[in-house]
């Protein structure tokens, strides 16, 4: 890791430490309770993770990156809405947090050419590489719109067994790249994959009891 002042990779890794924080609290729950939970405070975690990450996807110049935190963002933000933890927080800190994405996207307008040199045509990013940066964030993130329209049909926040199929395929799609681009920010910050695993593992065994008591008419 030569590329980048040592500070940005604290930046990396505190915000990769946040999102595995987020997965280590459900994850216990889950342990615990033998199903699947949905802690409120698993979504304001991911909000507070996506805005570090930004900045440290911005410090690396990694359009893969800012393109992950892109699709997530607010689908936090609408799991965070849903379960009302909104309502005792200050509106212009939600205003604020709304915000910080179009922040991002006027920097990029702002000087485009700059934009294109240091993202678009970045030497320590081929195209291909790039391009399976950015697959590997899509399927990682497609996971919460998956989420999304399963929970927004229930009118209710819910981590459904999808939603772990595609962020451990996803996960190590994003472990994959980091190691070729020898960013062990991505690599080792993507640990959670083994909570992600094990809430596979979980979702899958909750699935099948709920067959059962069908089956067996309960």
């Amino acid at each position: 890791m030569t590329d980048s002042p040592f500070w940005v990779y604290l930046v990396g890794f505190a915000g990769m430490g946040v999102y595995g924080l987020r997965l280590l609290i459900q994850w216990w729950k889950s342990e615990k309770s033998k199903q699947i939970e949905n802690p409120g405070i698993y979504w304001v975690l991911a909000s507070l993770g996506a805005v570090i990450l930004y900045i440290y996807g911005w410090l690396r110049k990694d359009l893969s990156i800012l393109f992950g935190e892109s699709v997530g963002y607010y689908i936090y933000m609408w799991n965070i809405k849903i379960m009302g933890l909104y309502k005792n927080v200050p509106r212009w800190l939600v205003v604020l947090q709304a915000l910080f994405p179009v922040f991002i996207l006027a920097l990029i307008v702002w000087d485009l050419p700059s934009f294109s040199t240091n993202f678009l045509h970045n030497e320590e990013v081929p195209l291909a590489l790039m391009l399976f940066g950015i697959a590997g964030q899509f399927v990682y993130e497609i996971r919460s719109v998956y989420q999304l329209v399963y929970s927004y049909r229930r009118q209710e926040s819910f981590l459904p067994l999808g939603h772990w199929i595609l962020a451990v395929i996803g996960s190590s799609m994003i472990i994959a790249y980091g190691v070729i681009r020898h960013d062990w920010v991505l690599a080792i910050g993507q640990f959670s994959i083994v909570f992600s695993i094990r809430n596979l593992m979980i979702s899958i065994a909750e699935e099948r009891r709920k067959r059962n008591r069908v089956g067996n008419g309960n």
